[in-house]
């Protein structure tokens, strides 16, 4: 890497690293000391997927992480039809070349919400790399977790009959997923 690169490079880092440290001697003393990062358990039972995903990136980007379980019971707002026409053209979507050079579509419910996620944070960036290092995806609850207490977010719980919603493992059971019941 050439010299003048280097110097870019630190120049940025220095530049994040002083920012960093004045937003944080301009918070108050109080606040300071809450940095603590938490454990969020999140079940994804009646939550709609696009709240429940905003409610999560803000988390993850905030430090803390996040685990959700029960994906494929997270809903989708929209007519059945819409819903599934919708996601039927996005797997049409695919190199011109050859396949083997993606985009590669999630056929499984927590691929389906980890990628949701994901385009709401700075997947790119030190920050966001970080963030989606610290967000964990379940079908269903594993045993390890089992014992654990989990909530969902308010503003994402669903509030109309759940004629209005479909559930993510039924879609991703229509585009090809081999696991769960339906």
């Amino acid at each position: 890497m050439p010299n003048w690169q280097t110097e870019i490079n630190l120049a940025k880092v220095s530049y994040y690293l002083a920012e960093t440290v004045a937003i944080q001697e301009k918070a108050p003393e109080s606040q300071r000391a809450k940095v603590q990062p938490q454990v969020h358990y999140v079940d994804a039972t009646g939550q709609i997927a696009g709240r429940l995903c905003s409610n999560s990136a803000k988390r993850l980007l905030s430090g803390d992480r996040v685990i959700i379980v029960n994906a494929e019971k997270c809903l989708l707002s929209g007519q059945r039809s819409d819903v599934m026409n919708t996601w039927l053209e996005y797997l049409k979507i695919a190199s011109v070349v050859h396949p083997k050079h993606g985009p590669f579509h999630d056929r499984t419910p927590n691929g389906m919400l980890t990628r949701m996620i994901r385009g709401m944070v700075p997947r790119r960036k030190p920050k966001g790399m970080a963030a989606m290092k610290r967000l964990r995806v379940y079908v269903g609850i594993p045993e390890k977790l089992e014992k654990m207490k989990f909530s969902g977010y308010e503003d994402s719980n669903a509030t109309k009959p759940s004629a209005y919603y479909v559930q993510l493992g039924e879609i991703a059971h229509r585009i090809g997923w081999k696991g769960g019941s339906n």
